[in-house]
């Protein structure tokens, strides 16, 4: 009785070892080339037999083993084989004919290469579509204008020669440098303040030139010629570079950390030359430096806070770093497990530090550490991954985007942010605002220096910057008088079209309102003028005024006094403070403006809460200008409700309807739209602002401004004279840790428009998704899935060759494989992984994983998981479930692709190794003999082996050895492919499709190899041969020699029968199933993931030798079911006579 066709029979036809009774010649073929790999026993044959065999050997082969092949059974799911189509199909044939016929066009589909049905086609061409969109957004879409302005410089270096062995190990690698700039400070004597440049992944010590030649110049020309800059503390800055030839940092943990130590021997003796006096020319008095200044480029920038890890770090020896574009939150590339460990180590030892409840016990208590970020233009490293907010409190560090910094507001490349004029300009600046000479530690104390350096590269407008003016004592003792005051009634805006009256100071004085009329208000100034702290000057001056005496105020004496009353009776005095350290500065917004960057005057603005207001009674602006100047200034107060409004709409809604909003007519000076979901980075937004003309009579003084900001990390983009903009932010990010404060990561997308109140117009906003322009921002943030994902469609292919070869014998080929996955196995899988991921991302946010957690780790319940991001995609938004789909079409047709390309390529090589045998073997005999798979000599093969082994456990790292290989499997396919296309024999079609599968998985695990590869050659480059002690272990390597040794002898993969073949099925399951869930964050792991793989399957090519697998598969005996169908199988099997 036949038995029903099972579902790998319907996916397989099963080749025949009955020959055709009508001619006995073609019947001993098909027993040639069907039935031989079915009645041989467990143990594999070489390609090196002759296809031709005695009679001896086919009688041998008649009875049936384990490995027999049944009868072919008929797939019920074939059309051609319904309603008798065969007989139809074949020109009448008979029965046995037409199957016969039938049989041999399926083998030839199924084994061979280059079959490609249209749902792969179709498949192909939605990924390659898919892939095409992604990039060409990435290139052109939602980009940022580029408003850099080129610097130049002087520079002259001089090298520490004596800083050599002995001070250190790596002295025949690395170089230290001073730099002096040429003009200006040509002594290579120290005498100021040091700072330490680091540069970043294949950096150069030359990059300090743009940072360094601005301190020398800014110093020389504006600090030294101030008597007050002096007196605190401000000198010049040695900037020291260190020169690591290039090295590729970012590539390699281990060189990372050797930097760091070469790092903190070089402090020690840069220190070690302010005590020498014949290298320091310091002025008597001023304690001797016990710190410096850093800052880092790029991987420079992690390198920095390394040193502070490091055993040869000496405590309080670096108190301040600044770091450019640097990826401190994670690794750019998880391609090394040792970039992997040390960033783990690292920022664990920064969290503990500021977690610890005393300040006695963190080591980094005195350590300031500011980030800055390039923004969208930075396609090097995720802008999102320069964040500080996991690893250090506002109270000791922040991160910032340049297009945030005031009088900079552009955003820049990796590179650029090492040369860009605006930037350097206010990097220097904001060096000497921390500098102090007189302490020991070359900086002001922790507290003022975070305070300073937020003043200076913040916008002023974040709630963490303090306001300055409001811890002042009164300095401006003011006398008015009611002819030159105009004091605004109680609500009424301010504002002032123009400036000056020949021979007389204007004073506007705004009283404050009562706190209850005003809670949650503000009051705001803008104006196109500079709000000066100096008084003698024409500029104008914004007091915040109380009643003399104020309250608390015990000093009679001021500073300054003005008296606009002239000695009038009846005069008003005011004790006053001057607002203007408060004020901020925005770019200039005029009809003329195009970009931020502009090189135009800037408008200043002061805001304040009235909550900070309510120890004032009068707000005093004081136009002084001598004569009629053009300009103006607005100024009121706001209630919460007028000027701020909060939207609440998901990114369902965006999605589908955006967001539309019409302001009203009488609205304040500026409008702020708090928008909590728009948050994500994977989402890049248009945003247009239609306002009508201005409804007074006059002109409207400025343009519309707009500003887009995030809070931590702060970031803001400016859009002046604004119809709109492309809007994107760095907010929540995949794979990003969670903030080391508890809280929610950011507070979501505000704008701030700032528009003439006087116009009386309304102004329309509307804001939608640009799905197209989002797409691109998938290629910065999921760049690794594309060595994670396609190995998981390589194991699941490999999964369903392996299967089926155990069952019928037929190791179909990779593209027929590929076709039946993408059919029935890879839609089921992605669609779990897609529910994986809502489940993932849903699990994070409950209550009971952080029970785990703490369970887990012995933690309490508050402690922070911060590996909680590290799965699949990375985010526990569940709303983006659809990119796994997503990735899992994009890598199946990469899969595709990069299957067709190794085909191709190992076709033309084939050809060629054909075209020179032809000219070879020119005989008429030597055509005549059959193909053979040409093998090397055992001891030649054992030879070869060993001294690979050995250079990879002295020399080379086990990459090398994987390069090796790789190499050698290619040799491999094609002298497979050869012999296939000579023979076309069932066996060799089997081997070559085995040999190029496994190929394929080792190209694919090619690129995690080669950056490690690369910093290796680097180092032979540069004559440093120290090896590298965590890449030279065996076991990370030898699993792969076996099998490409077993491949290249011509041993075809014996097939198991028994129990034990469910572990391949277990093997590359699993193999699939990490590198969906841990692919991107642990990638380095993929790599021993596939070498477990090889060693089962060299376990699998022992199975032909005295270690049989049948040995060990009689400890796991089928069950009677498999019983019964193996003798079934066997009852079917033809005999042959």
């Amino acid at each position: 009785m036949r038995r029903r066709p099972s579902a790998e029979d319907e996916a397989v036809p099963q080749e025949s070892n009955a020959p055709n009774k009508a001619d006995k010649s073609k019947g001993m073929q098909a027993v040639r080339d069907g039935g031989a790999a079915g009645g041989r026993s467990a143990k594999a044959s070489s390609f090196g037999v002759q296809e031709r065999r005695t009679s001896r050997e086919m009688g041998a082969a008649g009875p049936t083993t384990s490995q027999t092949q049944p009868w072919p059974r008929l797939s019920v799911s074939e059309p051609a084989l319904e309603n008798n189509a065969i007989n139809g199909a074949l020109g009448g044939k008979g029965p046995t004919d037409a199957l016969a016929d039938y049989q041999r066009r399926q083998r030839a589909r199924i084994r061979g290469p280059w079959s490609c049905s249209l749902l792969t086609l179709a498949t192909s061409a939605c990924a390659i579509i898919l892939l095409a969109t992604i990039v060409r957004s990435f290139l052109t879409l939602q980009l940022d204008p580029k408003g850099c302005v080129m610097s130049y410089m002087m520079p002259a270096f001089a090298r520490f020669s004596d800083f050599d062995t002995e001070h250190t190990r790596f002295a025949s690698k690395y170089s230290l440098y001073l730099y002096r700039e040429g003009g200006v400070d040509e002594d290579i004597r120290v005498k100021g303040i040091p700072v330490i440049f680091i540069p970043g992944n294949a950096g150069s010590y030359k990059q300090v030139r743009p940072i360094a030649a601005e301190a020398a110049h800014y110093f020389h020309d504006v600090l030294r010629l101030d008597e007050n800059a002096v007196a605190n503390g401000k000198r010049p800055l040695d900037f020291f570079t260190v020169d690591f030839n290039e090295e590729l940092t970012a590539f390699h943990g281990q060189t990372m950390l050797d930097q760091a130590e070469y790092l903190n021997e070089a402090v020690a003796y840069i220190l070690a030359l302010y005590h020498n006096p014949q290298r320091s020319i310091r002025e008597p008095g001023l304690p001797e430096p016990k710190s410096v200044i850093i800052i880092g480029h790029s991987m420079g920038g992690v390198v920095a806070r390394a040193m502070l890890r490091m055993p040869n770090y000496q405590e309080n020896t670096v108190n301040t770093i600044i770091t450019l574009s640097a990826p401190h939150a994670r690794a750019a590339i998880s391609f090394d497990a040792d970039m992997v460990a040390a960033y783990n180590d690292m920022n664990t030892f920064w969290r503990e530090s500021y977690s610890a409840l005393s300040p006695a016990k963190n080591p980094l208590a005195d350590v300031t550490l500011v980030s800055v970020a390039g923004g969208g233009l930075d396609t090097m490293i995720p802008s999102e991954y320069s964040s500080l907010t996991s690893l250090v409190p506002d109270t000791h560090g922040f991160t910032v985007f340049t297009s945030a910094i005031p009088c900079v507001w552009t955003g820049m490349d990796h590179l650029a942010i090492m040369w860009c004029d605006q930037l350097r300009k206010a990097l220097v600046k904001a060096i000497f605002d921390v500098a102090d000479v007189r302490r020991p530690s070359q900086t002001l104390p922790q507290s003022q220096r975070i305070k300073a350096l937020r003043k200076r590269l913040l916008t002023g407008m974040e709630s963490v910057v303090q306001k300055a003016a409001l811890d002042d004592e009164p300095t401006t003792f003011l006398t008015l008088e009611h002819t030159s005051t105009a004091v605004m009634p109680h609500g009424q805006r301010l504002v002032l079209r123009s400036f000056g009256e020949p021979g007389k100071t204007k004073a506007h004085l705004m009283p404050i309102p009562a706190q209850p009329v005003a809670e949650g208000g503000k009051f705001s100034l803008m104006t196109d003028k500079a709000l000066d702290a100096s008084i003698n000057n024409d500029s104008v001056i914004t007091l915040l005024c109380s009643v003399f005496p104020p309250s608390g105020f015990s000093g009679p004496t001021f500073a300054i006094n003005m008296d606009i009353a002239l000695g009038s009776s009846g005069s008003t005095r005011l004790a006053c403070k001057n607002a203007a350290p408060d004020a901020s500065y925005l770019p200039a917004s005029t009809i003329e403006s195009q970009n931020a960057f502009d090189d135009a005057p800037p408008f200043s603005y002061l805001q304040y809460e009235m909550s900070d207001l309510h120890d004032y009674q009068f707000i005093a602006v004081i136009d002084q200008s001598p004569e009629p100047t053009p300009g103006w200034l607005i100024a009121e107060f706001s209630t919460a409700a007028d000027s701020t409004i909060t939207i609440s709409r998901g990114h369902h809604q965006l999605l589908l309807n955006g967001l539309r909003r019409k302001l009203a007519a009488d609205r304040p000076l500026m409008t702020e739209l708090k928008i909590p979901e728009v948050h994500s980075t994977l989402f890049a937004y248009n945003l247009r602002v239609d306002r009508c003309k201005c409804g007074s009579k006059q002109e409207e003084m400025f343009a519309p401004l707009l500003r887009q900001y995030i809070q931590e990390p702060y970031e803001s983009k400016y859009f002046v004279n604004t119809q709109g903009g492309k809007i994107n932010v760095h907010g929540l990010s995949p794979y990003m840790p969670p903030p080391l404060s508890g809280k929610l990561p950011t507070e979501g997308l505000s704008l701030q428009l700032w528009t003439d109140p006087t116009c009386n117009s309304t102004v329309k906003i509307s804001l939608s998704v640009d799905v197209v322009g989002s797409a691109g921002k998938l290629v910065m943030r999921y760049r690794t899935v594309l060595a994670a994902f396609p190995l998981l469609v390589v194991a699941v292919v490999l999964r369903k060759q392996f299967k089926i070869y155990d069952t019928t014998g037929v190791f179909m080929s990779f593209s027929h494989s590929m076709d039946q996955c993408i059919r029935t196995s890879l839609p089921a899988i992605f669609t779990a992984l897609t529910f994986l991921a809502i489940a993932l991302s849903k699990a994070t946010q409950g209550p009971w994983t952080r029970k785990w957690f703490s369970k887990s780790t012995g933690t309490s319940e508050e402690a922070i998981d911060f590996t909680v991001n590290d799965f699949m995609l990375g985010t526990s938004d569940p709303f983006f479930w659809f990119l796994v789909p997503t990735f899992g079409l994009i890598s199946v047709g990469v899969c595709i692709t990069g299957n067709y390309f190794v085909l191709i390529v190992t076709r033309i090589l084939a050809f060629l190794h054909g075209f020179i045998r032809s000219w070879i073997v020119r005989t008429d005999d030597a055509r005549k003999v059959h193909p053979v798979f040409a093998t090397t000599p055992s001891h030649q093969r054992i030879m070869t082996t060993g001294v690979l082994l050995l250079m990879v456990i002295t020399v080379v790292p086990y990459q090398f050895a994987y390069i090796v290989l790789c190499i050698v499997q290619i040799a491999t396919c094609v002298r497979a492919l050869r012999v296939t296309l000579d023979s076309e024999s069932s066996q060799s079609y089997n081997f070559y499709n085995y040999v190029h599968s496994m190929l394929v998985l080792m190209l694919w695990i090619l690129p995690i190899n080669m950056p490690v590869l690369v910093v290796w050659i680097h180092n032979l480059a540069v004559h440093w041969l120290t090896p590298f002690s965590t890449h030279h272990n065996l076991l990370s390597v030898v699993p792969y020699i076996l099998l490409v040794e077993a491949m290249s002898t011509g041993n075809m993969l014996p097939r198991v029968t028994s129990r034990m073949r469910y572990i391949t099925n277990i093997v590359t399951f699993s193999f699939a199933l990490y590198a969906a869930i841990y692919g991107v964050t642990y990638a380095y792991r993929l790599h021993h993931l596939a070498n477990g793989l090889c060693a089962w399957l060299f376990v699998i090519h022992l199975s032909a030798g005295p270690l049989s697998l049948a040995k060990v598969g009689q400890y796991f005996p089928a069950s009677s079911k498999a019983r019964t169908r193996a003798e079934v199988e066997g009852r079917c099997v033809k005999k042959r006579p």
